[in-house]
């Protein structure tokens, strides 16, 4: 059953269950890395760790770049999300660094999970130190190329949004800005200490983390259910605060191609008057699944319903991360 179960799963987390290859490894050292893709292991908190790099060819300049984490969703693992994802092509044009850490699990390098709080699975049961994971993933990576410690973001995708969350709120001084895709924040206590920039991305049709909260649906062949934060509750959290009005206002609406998924839409909402630096806003979407948007069109959606390009997730976030950088 255990077999099945994994099986089962691997299909349904988006992009899962590639599982890392031997091919990719370096052995942690002093040598500087190169453009290209590679995967870094290390001991974190007595487990071994691991995450994926992909370096654009700015990196062969040696001047410090910027340097996006990736947090996959529940169930899936880092090369997957570097892969459903397609961040690696935004990486080469805009020239920063795409990072996809790995989260833990029962099963080697699948069915991997975040302590994003109050979700999920075996790394919030566990209670993994993903914090500190993260902060040694920063701190590794310095150690091989150059980092503008000043601009490094994160986003995610449903578990790995809320790991994003997570990392705003407890470790303000890491990361400059989130754009949390399709989860919500789930943490009891909410104190970042200052306004940290969020951009999020969410359908209101999302089939599996619900857009306005409650109760979410069994993961296919388990009893396990998440209760999911209305998504305007977090983003009325982060716009207290940092400083802002609290209500948004819509800027912008777009209108999915009529020969893709017609009916799709994606509306920029933007709180007001928020402190300098401390930018709330979300894309919220009609029509659209627990999806990527912008990723690879037609995965499963009879379990995560529909595909949508209205916008292109990596766009919208990347346009939105350049913007801001911690304080001095």
């Amino acid at each position: 059953m255990a077999g099945r179960l994994a099986a089962v799963l691997c299909l349904i987390a988006i992009g899962a269950c590639s599982r890392p290859s031997g091919g990719d490894s370096l052995t942690n050292g002093d040598e500087r890395l190169l453009p290209g893709t590679l995967r870094r292991t290390f001991e974190h908190d007595g487990r071994e760790r691991s995450y994926l790099v992909h370096l654009p060819p700015q990196a062969s300049s040696g001047d410090p770049l910027p340097a996006v984490l990736n947090f996959h969703g529940g169930g899936g693992n880092a090369r997957g999300q570097a892969t459903y994802s397609g961040m690696d092509a935004l990486a080469d044009e805009a020239g920063f660094i795409a990072v996809y850490p790995d989260g833990t699990g029962r099963f080697g390098g699948t069915l991997l999970t975040w302590n994003a709080g109050g979700c999920c699975g075996y790394a919030r049961d566990k209670g993994v130190d993903d914090v500190g994971f993260v902060r040694e993933v920063i701190r590794d990576l310095a150690g091989v190329t150059a980092v503008d410690a000043t601009r490094v973001y994160a986003t995610g995708l449903s578990n790995g949004a809320m790991m994003a969350y997570r990392l705003a709120a407890e470790a303000p001084d890491l990361v400059a800005s989130v754009a949390p895709v399709a989860g919500a924040m789930q943490l009891e206590t909410f104190a970042p200490g200052r306004p940290i920039p969020v951009l999020h991305i969410h359908s209101i049709d999302d089939p599996r983390a619900l857009y306005d909260g409650g109760l979410g649906p069994p993961f296919p062949l388990t009893t396990s259910r998440v209760h999911h934060v209305p998504v305007d509750t977090v983003l009325g959290a982060w716009a207290q605060n940092n400083g802002c009005g609290p209500s948004p206002a819509e800027v912008e609406t777009r209108v999915g191609r009529p020969e893709a998924e017609p009916g799709q839409t994606a509306t920029h909402l933007v709180y007001p008057d928020c402190a300098p630096g401390g930018d709330v806003e979300l894309w919220r979407l009609t029509g659209a699944g627990h999806v990527w948007p912008g990723g690879p069109p037609g995965y499963l959606q009879s379990i995560l319903g529909p595909w949508t390009d209205v916008i292109d997730a990596n766009r919208e976030m990347w346009g939105f991360f350049e913007r801001f950088a911690l304080p001095g």
